[in-house]
């Protein structure tokens, strides 16, 4: 559907949605809560890092990087998801689509490149003790924590840049947000918007894959040849990265591959694997880190524990 007003606003339609006319307060009070407690649970990590003095180590200070990103992500979802929920028409303008759009691919970029700096981090405090704190300065960290969020901001938003004056031969997007699949939305499929689509995915999730492998299997060499007490300490650090790692990778790869082909994927199953991404992902970040990393774990017992001695 296009719509224009006297300022000649281009909207899209979202088609992503299954009976929402049917189920919309349903879907909103789960949308909400879902919300609510991704910022709760986020939040409560990052403030005992913040806090505590103990943990202003690096490994630490990436994983608050991390959490503070899912908050980042879904807030460029949520709230919109939400208002669509409640609306008459699900709609979006253009020049917002192509907004979230960026958010949304330069927010999941800097999460490749954040488990990258963890994998690092991992790699010379395990491979590498005696030179860990020469390596990991401060400033180290600080410059990893500012290129996690400006490099893919630099790289993403030539994208949109390049297919903001495309002229438009479909209105509806087959989605529930605006990701890749806007493409599909051109009249004219543009191979030069394609190749840098694909130079960008290359660098922002195979790359960074390769390398948090090889710094996963430097790290199981060594402690291959350890004590078990070093085999120990190193799985209860390394274990939590690696699954919030795999779960991500699954998710992007699902998501590019149902942007790129010409999939005749069921609209519930195509809900679903959207929800996944924005609803299962920045849930799963707080839980993995919060049970599985003793430190963290141990601040949330002795938080939760005070809680009810009051």
């Amino acid at each position: 559907i296009l719509m224009d007003n006297e300022l000649n606003v281009t909207y899209i339609t979202f088609d992503g949605h299954v009976e929402v006319q049917k189920y919309r307060y349903l879907y909103f009070v789960i949308m909400f809560t879902a919300y609510i407690l991704i910022i709760c649970s986020n939040s409560t990590i990052v403030s005992i890092i913040v806090i505590n003095k103990a943990l202003h180590e690096p490994m630490y200070i990436f994983i608050a990087a991390l959490l503070i990103n899912s908050v980042l992500f879904s807030t460029a979802i949520y709230p919109k998801l939400l208002i669509d929920f409640l609306s008459e028409k699900q709609i979006i303008s253009y020049s917002a689509c192509l907004f979230q759009w960026f958010i949304y691919y330069t927010l999941a970029s800097s999460e490749f490149f954040l488990l990258s700096v963890m994998s690092y981090d991992r790699y010379v405090s395990i491979c590498k003790p005696l030179q860990y704190p020469t390596i990991m300065r401060k400033t180290t960290v600080y410059i990893f924590l500012i290129l996690a969020w400006i490099l893919p901001a630099c790289q993403i938003s030539i994208g949109p840049l390049m297919i903001a004056n495309e002229k438009l031969c479909y209105f509806v997007l087959k989605g529930i947000i605006c990701n890749s699949t806007v493409q599909k939305l051109h009249c004219v499929s543009s191979a030069v918007v394609n190749i840098y689509g694909l130079i960008v995915f290359v660098s922002a999730v195979p790359l960074p894959l390769l390398f948090i492998l090889f710094t996963y299997t430097r790290i199981l060499i060594i402690i291959y040849r350890s004590s078990r007490e070093v085999r120990r300490k190193a799985a209860q650090t390394c274990l939590p990265h690696l699954l919030v790692l795999i779960n991500f990778s699954c998710l992007t790869t699902y998501d590019v591959l149902v942007g790129r082909l010409e999939t005749n994927v069921s609209k519930t199953v195509r809900l679903i694997m959207s929800l996944q991404m924005i609803l299962y992902h920045p849930l799963f970040n707080p839980i993995i880190y919060g049970l599985k990393l003793k430190e963290i774990y141990k601040h949330l017992k002795r938080l939760f524990s005070q809680d009810k001695l009051n």
